[in-house]
């Protein structure tokens, strides 16, 4: 049982952003793309009853669309078909999309913690 500690948002933000275990920010948090390691290798931090759901990928939509909006606009505006806009978008945005969904659930995954909002 673990005694009842202060836990600092903003540094877990931060190493979860970073891909690192919120707790002690020395291990990596996944195994994988998107596997969550069970336990952090150095602090022991118990990681496999943390989920995210679908938090990670609301957020990443949230992100990538207001990225993407202007850009979509701007190429309409400059009159291209939409043949053209979709060869120069799709390769962008799952470029994206891939890059940013590993931070958003990392990033949940360390407000989780961080909140001591996961369930018992």
């Amino acid at each position: 049982m673990e005694t009842w500690q202060k836990r600092n948002l903003w540094s877990a933000l931060w190493r979860g952003l970073k891909g690192q275990c919120p707790r002690c920010g020395r291990a990596a948090l996944f195994r994988a793309y998107l596997k969550q390691v069970d336990r952090c290798p150095e602090c022991h931090e118990e990681w496999s009853e943390i989920r995210s759901d679908d938090a990670a990928p609301w957020l990443t939509i949230l992100i990538v669309g207001h990225l993407m909006a202007p850009v979509l606009i701007a190429l309409a505006e400059a009159g291209l078909t939409p043949g053209e806009m979709a060869l120069i978008m799709v390769p962008i945005l799952i470029a994206l999309c891939l890059l940013i969904l590993p931070r958003a659930k990392a990033l949940f995954m360390a407000a989780i913690w961080a909140l001591r909002a996961q369930s018992s």
